[in-house]
């Protein structure tokens, strides 16, 4: 017998032992019997800590199965890629059981009637009303710090990143960071402290101008983010070529990054959409329709969800009117992010030949 012979019967130790594709499907399921068994023997009636058992269970079930068929190296892969899923699915468990439910309770009120009409006389423990007042309240005052924010955040990021050098940039950017983790209320107790002074009564361009507060830190960030990622060499090309730097900045540095700033933008946005101490401060509620955001009392869709919830006196259609509009605000920033997105996209540098 030839040595080729004997060289084509001994057995490849070049491949190594690998589990199937559907082992860790199997061991999530028996997982998830074991730690159901283990939570009923227990005496646990809580469906939490039955995921919390099942989730460790899995771990320590890749890891055992793994070590014995494909070695302790691969072991080590499997069980970090099985920390990432159970702490993705962890992660995702209460984001949809919590649109889950302000879906199934916000449909019950949710209609063309309760989009287009105020609460007016309706008083918050009868059935009826709507919340047009508020939707108004919260685009005007949304807007309005739009429309005060995102310029001084995109003009601090632009001097931060083309211009700052020495103590003064340090010093913004030192503010700009404190700014970004400031509570919400300390934003709307500044502005009020301000009304007190001049003898203000409560008005919606008063919760704007906090609003605004709590949006530029985070447009800086994002904007100063993407100018840096702008490559320098198209700088550089533009000022060999005479190009003045303002011209340099607005022609080719902005409408390179366009889409990450307008990401960042929206992403202030839907931010600020959702705050209720600085319009609770600020703006005071109005059960009626107030299109004057400068004079008056306004609503806000925050500020409607915790007066519903707080004035309920335990009826039932306060709290169907609190999820419906619930719904809509969750509505209102998934619109906002994917406006973003399809804004990014487009507006993203084309590749290829």
């Amino acid at each position: 017998m030839s040595t080729a012979s004997l060289t084509d019967k001994r057995p490849s130790t070049l491949r190594a032992a690998s589990l199937p594709r559907w082992t860790p499907w199997a061991i999530a399921a028996g997982s998830l019997a074991v730690g159901v068994g283990i939570s009923a023997a227990a005496g646990l009636h809580s469906k939490i800590q039955w995921a919390l058992i099942a989730a460790v269970l899995f771990v320590l079930g890749t890891y055992v199965v793994a070590a014995r068929v494909e070695g302790p190296r691969q072991a080590k892969d499997r069980i970090a890629t099985s920390v990432v899923w159970v702490s993705f699915v962890l992660a995702v468990i209460p984001l949809v059981s919590l649109i889950w439910v302000t879906v199934a309770r916000g449909v019950k009120v949710l209609n063309l009637y309760f989009l287009t009409h105020s609460m007016g006389i309706v008083a918050d423990t009868e059935p009826g009303g709507g919340i047009y007042h508020a939707i108004i309240g919260s685009l005007e005052q949304v807007g309005l710090a739009t429309l005060i924010g995102a310029p001084i955040g995109v003009l601090t990021a632009i001097y931060l990143v083309e211009y700052g050098r020495g103590r003064l940039a340090k010093s913004v950017t030192f503010f700009v960071d404190v700014m970004t983790g400031i509570p919400s209320i300390v934003a709307g107790l500044f502005i009020l402290s301000l009304m007190l002074i001049f003898k203000m009564q409560p008005f919606g361009f008063a919760g704007s101008l906090a609003l605004a507060i709590l949006m530029m830190p985070v447009v800086v960030r994002s904007t100063e983010e993407m100018l840096k990622l702008v490559p320098n060499e198209l700088r550089e090309a533009s000022l060999a070529l005479g190009v003045p730097k303002w011209r340099t900045i607005l022609k080719v540095v902005l409408p390179t990054s366009i889409g990450g700033i307008t990401t960042g933008v929206m992403l202030a946005v839907a931010r600020i959409a959702g705050e209720t101490a600085p319009v609770l401060l600020l703006v005071f509620g109005n059960p009626f329709i107030n299109n004057n955001p400068f004079e008056g009392a306004q609503a806000s869709l925050p500020l409607y969800i915790y007066q519903q919830f707080a004035n309920s006196a335990g009826s039932g259609a306060a709290y169907d009117r609190a999820w419906a509009a619930s719904l809509t605000l969750i509505a209102f920033v998934m619109i906002l992010n994917l406006v973003a997105r399809g804004i990014a996209r487009w507006k993203a540098p084309k590749t290829g030949r």
